[in-house]
């Protein structure tokens, strides 16, 4: 980089657009004039082409061409540049500025060097008639202090600039950083006024931030919108950390649960109480909790009904045996198979088979009479992975429940046929259909609600497995058809 290039970088980073007739400087530029007796006084930055005025005193111009600038020869100066009659030096006598408008005859430029040591210009005083004795001591002196403080003001210029700059560079950092967290961020006033969001509240809404509380109501499910106003206005009250779970409507229109934190912050200075907050979506593991929960609810039931499923099967036992000895291996028998049917529906540790034909007759074995004819489990031995035994144990072990303590385990004529069938159409669907045949069936009448039990056959279908069932009540009993995609079934 050439020195001039160099002088120039410098010049520029003092913002002269912003220094242009500065009041402090157009003070040292009065007082300059009054200080040396002289009718024109000049703050001169020399630039590339021209020298601007960005103070100045009994000149209307604000800049002159460079090629005519006193000042680029007094810059360069290590002490203040005087010239007593322009006309008689040979570097000005045919200065346009001298010939002409406004006529310099006397000059006295004390340079402006910045601290890096380039020169920047001068802090000039011009006559229009002939000094030949100069300026005096006192004088000459006065106007290196101005020059001083000239250069002090364009300092302190640079220096707020560059805090400035140096502000607005983390400011965009912090954006980018905020705008890179997977969460919405945002501030806000102590009035509750929404001054800041990253750019995740748009990603996610679709929407313009809220500038007010009212702004978010559109966003806010309508069952969580009083809640969320009463907790964040007695947070505001209180100056107290602000935590809430809510649901957010999204760009697709669908609410998906957040959770949302905010800190109060008081500035030292000005006591200005200000707040920061987040929103991270937890509609996941929100939902996830729900199904734990759901589930845990399903085991205590699973808990409390297998007495009452033993307490039946016992009395079934006992009605087709007459010797207690006979009696009592035959029921111990059949609560070891419950056992091992039971382990089925454990989650993590439970028991698994690679066909969905063994699994059943496996799990519906503790129902099956000695003609081994009141069950019956039909159809190709289809593979079923490790993840969707579960759901399945599950279905058919509530069904095999429900039929112990209602259907046609519970009748002593009762049967129970398992089919299993690939879809003829596309070969891509599994159909499995539970059938009970109950001799004297009254099927119920109306609506009939639907129980614990249908629900969370409903989940594990459709949640787990991506199928779908349905339930029928025949004069004959009950069918509940299940369609299941192949590729969940090998999942």
């Amino acid at each position: 980089m050439s020195e001039e290039v160099a002088r120039l970088a410098v010049l520029a980073s003092y913002g002269l657009d912003d220094l242009q007739n500065d009041d402090e400087l157009q003070r040292i530029a009065r007082f300059a004039a009054r200080l040396c007796e002289a009718p024109i006084a000049l703050v001169s930055l020399v630039e590339d082409e021209c020298q601007r005025f960005i103070a100045r005193t009994g000149l209307d111009a604000n800049a002159t061409p460079r090629p005519t600038s006193f000042c680029a020869h007094a810059m360069f100066r290590t002490e203040p540049m005087e010239v007593p009659d322009a006309r008689l030096d040979e570097r000005f006598s045919d200065n346009p500025l001298v010939t002409g408008a406004p006529h310099i005859r006397f000059y006295v430029g004390a340079p402006l060097v910045s601290v890096e040591g380039a020169p920047l210009g001068s802090l000039c005083i011009i006559d229009t008639v002939p000094r030949p004795e100069g300026l005096t001591q006192l004088q000459r002196e006065g106007l290196e202090v101005l020059a001083r403080s000239v250069m002090q003001r364009l300092l302190a210029e640079r220096q707020d600039r560059a805090a400035l700059k140096a502000i607005g560079r983390r400011e965009k950092e912090l954006r980018h950083m905020l705008d890179s967290v997977p969460g919405i961020a945002w501030s806000a006033t102590r009035a509750g006024g929404f001054d800041m969001f990253n750019a995740r509240w748009k990603e996610a809404t679709g929407a313009e931030p809220p500038l007010t509380l009212d702004d978010w109501e559109p966003f806010l499910h309508p069952d969580d919108r009083s809640d969320i106003r009463r907790k964040w206005e007695t947070s505001l009250e209180r100056g107290e950390m602000y935590s809430d779970q809510f649901r957010l409507k999204q760009t697709d229109g669908e609410y998906r649960w957040v959770l949302s934190h905010a800190t109060p912050v008081i500035e030292d200075r000005t006591e200005q109480e200000r707040w920061f907050g987040t929103v991270i979506d937890i509609d996941d593991a929100h939902r996830a909790s729900e199904a734990r929960d759901l589930l845990a609810s399903e085991l205590s039931h699973r808990i409390k009904n297998i007495f009452a499923v033993i307490s039946s099967l016992i009395s079934m036992r006992a009605r087709s045996h007459d010797n207690v000895r006979d009696f009592a291996a035959d029921i111990a028998e059949t609560v070891r198979a419950l056992g091992t049917a039971h382990d089925y529906v454990r989650p993590v540790d439970g028991r698994s088979s690679e066909s969905l034909r063994e699994m059943l007759r496996e799990m519906l074995a503790p129902y099956q009479n000695a003609s081994g004819k009141r069950v019956t489990v039909e159809g190709p031995g289809i593979g079923i992975g490790s993840r969707a035994a579960t759901p399945l144990a599950l279905i058919f072990h509530e069904l095999a429940t429900n039929a112990a303590k209602y259907g046609a385990f519970a009748r002593l004529e009762g049967k129970v046929c398992v089919k299993i069938a690939r879809d003829a159409d596309d070969g891509e669907t599994v159909r499995m259909s539970w059938i009970e045949e109950m001799p004297g069936f009254d099927p119920p009448t109306g609506d009939a609600r639907k129980g614990f039990g249908s629900r969370l056959i409903e989940m594990a279908i459709n949640s787990q497995l991506g199928g779908a069932f349905e339930k029928t009540f025949l004069p004959e009993g009950l069918r509940v058809d299940i369609t299941v995609p192949s590729a969940a079934l090998t999942a």
